[in-house]
């Protein structure tokens, strides 16, 4: 056993000394050393309920090994969205991976189950595990319910905007902020904590029908409680996350979440993991794999439905059980179970269509609204999510923003004329530092009713509940001094998302004059954003200390 390091009578004498101080008793030091890996904080209604749920997997994994429960961190996408707090998001995941990494070798654990609930909590969790490489389970802790009126977090974003468009009064929006969101779980439309679990129950990381469940449920407590022998038999046999999570397995995933229009998150999140795992993936490999796919859900942010209106109409396995039975995925790799997700499903019988997930042959877009685009301004390629209610070209005269606050207070206080494209530099992952999502600058275009008539674009990232004619991930980014770098007022940009191009209407001589003629300011950051501005990779490769 790995724990051995740890546990071995009588040379690791003193090490068991410390673990009696901790309540372990005469047969726990014989016993698989299993970590679970808690994100519980009360930071955030995402995670203010994984206490329960951390108990619940201790009580299952201790009738089969010995559990330690250790915490890492989380921050809050929803509060922290919107301001400079938004620049420890993404790098948040970064240190989730690293203190499971961390925590996971100095204890010497034979296994780990880790349990998350915001958007990064996912990908950290996963990307440490694969780090790790030893036995390994990933519970999502399960989505939240609508609020009042079937209100979510990006209602509330939304609102604001009506609110500076002199739609809605000051009071009204106090009395609406009581009852956008009630409860505990991750936001509730196919956002990108949402996405990330469907991905993680696809790659095999994860239980089977575990990703689309609510928080407070007793299926989840349940899918808790089954735990402890799948952990046991994971480390018995020696089934490590590298074993279960392969190319084939990360192409299933990335074509269903793109199907079903989740997150762009995804994408970058998925460039990361795969990196952890030494699998050479690039956002040239992920277009051909999803730009072709129709989008056939009508899940929010784009559609009317909720993440518990699916629970409720059937769940997603029969979607998947459909997928595998048409050849869309293969459904061949060896999941958590010891079987493949072919095996999973062998007993789901196949008849998933509902008003939510439509006919494959009549879908919601017949193509993806996911796309990934190059061209002049992003030889590296960019991220794009399209619903198809805007167009899908889109022609327009450029307004620069080097923030995203300077964005948002033109937005809310002045006019923007239609077939304008918003362009936000020094937003990407050096350049924010941080990557900032734009949930806000999105959420006050629909608000303010004018999302229809314009673009935005941007080297920054957007939340899973953006959307409206959005194009981020530009790469290389503003702060590299490339071509994106030096748009200008009123320069003309085409985006093409049927044919995947994005083009400023420029010569390369033009390109090149800018270029002497541009000085940037660059902002002196310290502490881990400056960490992070010095190591972290391209959007284009996961955005990530490698």
């Amino acid at each position: 056993m790995k724990s051995n390091l740890i546990t071995k009578w009588p040379e690791k004498l003193a090490s068991r000394a410390m673990l009696r101080a901790v309540g372990y008793k005469d047969q726990d030091f014989n016993k698989f050393q299993v970590g679970i890996a808690s994100t519980w904080s009360n930071i955030t209604p995402c995670n203010n309920h994984i206490n329960t749920l951390s108990k619940s997997v201790e009580y299952s994994v201790n009738k089969f090994c010995k559990a330690t429960i250790f915490n890492t961190i989380t921050i809050s996408d929803g509060i922290s969205n919107g301001s400079i707090c938004m620049k420890y998001s993404l790098i948040s995941r970064d240190i989730i991976s690293n203190s499971i990494e961390i925590v996971g070798n100095a204890q010497s654990f034979d296994g780990i189950i880790a349990l998350g609930g915001c958007d990064k909590n996912i990908p950290g969790c996963i990307m440490g595990i694969c780090r790790l490489n030893i036995p390994s389970i990933f519970i999502y802790t399960g989505t939240i319910l609508p609020g009042k009126n079937r209100t979510d977090i990006v209602s509330a974003f939304e609102f604001l905007g009506k609110f500076y468009s002199n739609k809605i009064t000051e009071k009204e929006l106090f009395l609406l902020e009581k009852h956008f969101i009630i409860g505990s779980g991750s936001c509730s439309g196919m956002y990108t904590a949402n996405s990330m679990a469907l991905i993680c129950e696809i790659l095999g990381i994860s239980l089977p029908n575990s990703s689309f469940q609510n928080a407070q449920s007793i299926s989840k407590i349940i899918n808790c409680l089954n735990t402890g022998k799948i952990i046991y038999n994971l480390i018995k046999e020696n089934i490590k996350p590298s074993d279960i999570i392969n190319k084939d397995s990360i192409i299933d995933s990335l074509k269903v979440v793109s199907l079903l229009g989740g997150s762009t998150n995804c994408y970058l999140h998925l460039l990361a993991i795969s990196k952890c795992l030494n699998l050479n993936f690039t956002l040239k490999d992920f277009s051909k794999i999803t730009n072709n796919l129709p989008t056939i859900s009508d899940l929010k942010p784009s559609g009317k439905y909720f993440i518990s209106d699916l629970i409720n109409a059937g769940g997603i396995q029969k979607f998947l059980k459909y997928l595998i039975e048409i050849n869309l995925i293969k459904g061949n790799n060896i999941t958590i179970t010891g079987y493949t997700l072919k095996e999973n499903l062998k007993n789901i019988k196949i008849n998933y269509k509902n008003k939510i997930l439509k006919d494959l042959n009549f879908p919601i877009k017949k193509t993806n609204q996911i796309k990934i685009l190059f061209g002049n301004i992003s030889k590296n390629g960019c991220v794009s999510k399209i619903s198809g209610k805007e167009g899908e070209i889109f022609v327009g005269k450029t307004l620069i923003f080097n923030s995203e606050e300077e964005c948002v207070n033109h937005i809310y206080k002045k006019k923007i004329y239609k077939k304008t494209i918003l362009v936000i530099k020094f937003e990407g992952p050096k350049g924010g530092p941080g990557m900032r999502e734009m949930l806000t600058p999105t959420s006050a275009l629909i608000g303010s009713g004018i999302n229809k008539d314009v673009a935005l674009i941007t080297d920054g990232r957007f939340s899973g509940g953006s959307h409206g004619f959005v194009v981020g991930h530009i790469c290389p980014e503003a702060y590299e001094m490339k071509e994106f770098a030096f748009i200008k007022n009123n320069d003309l940009l085409y985006i093409d998302t049927i044919n995947n191009k994005i083009n400023l209407l420029i010569d390369k001589n033009t390109f090149l004059i800018r270029k002497k003629k541009t000085i940037i300011k660059k902002k002196i950051f310290n502490g881990i954003l400056k960490i992070y501005r010095e190591n972290t990779l391209k959007s284009s490769k996961g955005a990530f200390i490698n």
